[in-house]
């Protein structure tokens, strides 16, 4: 049976900052997926969804060493969204402070989904998310396509009780399953240039 994988890149990102898992960030997404599979299925392709993040600068280059590392795995798509930057006033002090929200990804990963079910490209679908944003894209291919499944994998410390009820099947990424997933401490790029894991991510 064919799968492929929709890694909502943040919602991941963000629950492996919360457990305080840093050492999980060098992530080798596919191997993580395969982790996953049954021995009657095949993971056709992932698809990671994020947002470049501009500033700080060493948070930027971290960011755009681990997407380069992503793009050496085969079969592997990257979507990007972007970061939408509003200005908030406090309440009670009237200090105002700019706050960065990210945009599209929800919207690319359901546009992303809802195609590959009408173009028939995969039989079972992992979702990688805990947004119940993407409760309707999931009821919409449930009920047009109800011999496809949607299986979510929730990232550490994230859940949807919208999404459990909505989905096929859902699990957990734990962390033996990401101890298993680490890219080495150095990746080989096509061209021979090298990829290091940076230092805060040990």
């Amino acid at each position: 049976m064919r799968v492929i994988a929709y890694i909502d890149g943040f919602n991941l990102y963000h629950g492996l900052r919360e457990s305080k898992w840093r050492w999980a960030y060098w992530l080798n997404i596919d191997t993580l997926m395969r982790c996953f599979l049954r021995h009657d299925q095949k993971l056709v392709q992932t698809k990671y969804f994020t947002s470049i993040v501009s500033y700080p600068s060493d948070k930027h280059d971290r960011q755009a060493t681990f997407l380069e590392a992503l793009q050496t795995l085969p079969d592997f798509n990257i979507y990007y969204g972007h970061f939408l930057s509003k200005e908030i006033e406090c309440y009670n002090c009237g200090h105002a402070y700019i706050d960065h929200s990210e945009k599209k990804t929800d919207v690319n990963i359901a546009t992303e989904m809802l195609t590959d079910a009408f173009q028939d490209q995969f039989d079972i679908a992992f979702l990688v998310s805990a947004d119940s944003d993407l409760v309707p894209p999931i009821d919409t291919i449930r009920k047009l396509f109800p011999k496809k499944q949607i299986i979510v994998i929730f990232p550490p410390k994230r859940i949807s009780k919208e999404l459990q009820r909505t989905a096929n099947a859902y699990t957990y990424i734990s962390p033996d399953k990401l101890s298993k997933s680490l890219f080495p401490e150095q990746v080989t790029k096509p061209d021979g240039f090298i990829l290091r894991r940076p230092a805060s991510w040990k």
